[in-house]
């Protein structure tokens, strides 16, 4: 099978092309370079299924209907601008990218029958209650220019596939991290705890840290997309990826820091994009794919600052 997987230099898409090439797929990769490197994908270079990656916008038409003419089965569609923050400060690029990029993938995958798995998000939903998972009904509330770019184009793949018959796929992952995962202010809540202890900084938080996070680690959230391209019978479908466990901000900064770190409170009036709490109900995956996560939140950590600790030569 040809794959092609845009933003497939990024941190969730070189484990997608990384789980692909062990299926023994073809995969094709485009990427603008904004939130991934090249470097994610050095380890598949000698890889005869690893076709040079294109390097290109999906804002850009013209780029997206030459790399259709390769001719792909399915086209895994990560790429986005995914920083919830930054959408609030400058929701035109977050527009563009996630809304008028994924309408040319669309019609690139309408004209050459491609199937298309998108990626969005859990942050389309509106918060849960207390002690409620969320599952594929849940209401939605996009509160960022992000999620409602998100899922904006979740809309715009369901016209494709009721309108023009589109084999297409939803997935929302979870919040996930993992090895090749940024740090800074652009990473996740665990990047950013993980390298402050790595460098014998406290872990901060801002606020009390009550807020949750249903938190997957990178490889069962790349397996979960993959999976999906075995299973045709699923078009239409929106399918949710999680653990179905909730750990607080505090709770987590506790857990990596062990006895010897240093966690500190610092007063924080959080943004409207804030969401309290998110956890995650799973069943549908396990379901219609048979996909369960399988690793747990201490191994994903040890994991994942081992990979910080190998990154920074400590």
């Amino acid at each position: 099978m040809s794959v092609l997987v845009t933003g497939g230099a990024g941190f969730i898409g070189r484990w997608v092309v990384k789980s692909l090439l062990e299926q023994g797929q073809e995969v094709y990769v485009l990427d603008n370079l904004t939130n991934g490197s090249l470097d994610n994908l050095d380890e598949f270079r000698d890889n005869p299924k690893f076709k040079e990656p294109v390097i290109g916008d999906i804002i850009n038409r013209a780029i997206v209907k030459d790399l259709f003419g390769e001719g792909f089965d399915t086209c895994l569609h990560l790429a986005a601008s995914i920083h919830v923050h930054k959408s609030v400060d400058d929701p035109y690029t977050t527009f563009m990218n996630d809304v008028l990029g994924t309408f040319h993938i669309l019609e690139a995958c309408r004209k050459h029958g491609t199937r298309l798995v998108y990626m969005s998000t859990c942050h389309v939903y509106d918060q849960a209650a207390p002690n409620q998972s969320i599952g594929e009904d849940h209401p939605a509330k996009p509160v960022s220019p992000y999620a409602g770019s998100k899922l904006a184009g979740e809309k715009m793949v369901l016209s494709y596939h009721y309108a023009y018959g589109l084999p297409a796929v939803i997935l929302r992952p979870f919040n996930t991290y993992g090895p090749f995962q940024k740090g800074g202010p652009e990473g996740g809540v665990v990047s950013i705890f993980l390298q402050n202890k790595i460098a014998g900084r406290p872990l901060i938080i801002h606020g009390d840290g009550s807020q949750t996070r249903d938190l997957l680690y990178v490889e069962d959230c790349a397996g979960f997309i993959v999976e999906v391209i075995n299973h045709r019978e699923i078009n239409g479908e929106i399918i949710n990826a999680g653990t179905g466990r909730d750990i607080s901000v505090r709770d987590l900064a506790r857990l990596i820091a062990g006895n010897e770190g240093e966690v500190c409170h610092i007063p924080h009036v959080g943004p409207r994009s804030e969401v309290p709490k998110f956890l995650c109900n799973y069943q549908k995956a396990w379901r219609l794919l048979g996909w369960n996560p399988e690793i747990t939140i201490k191994d994903g950590l040890a994991r994942t600052e081992n990979w910080f600790m190998g990154v920074t030569g400590r």
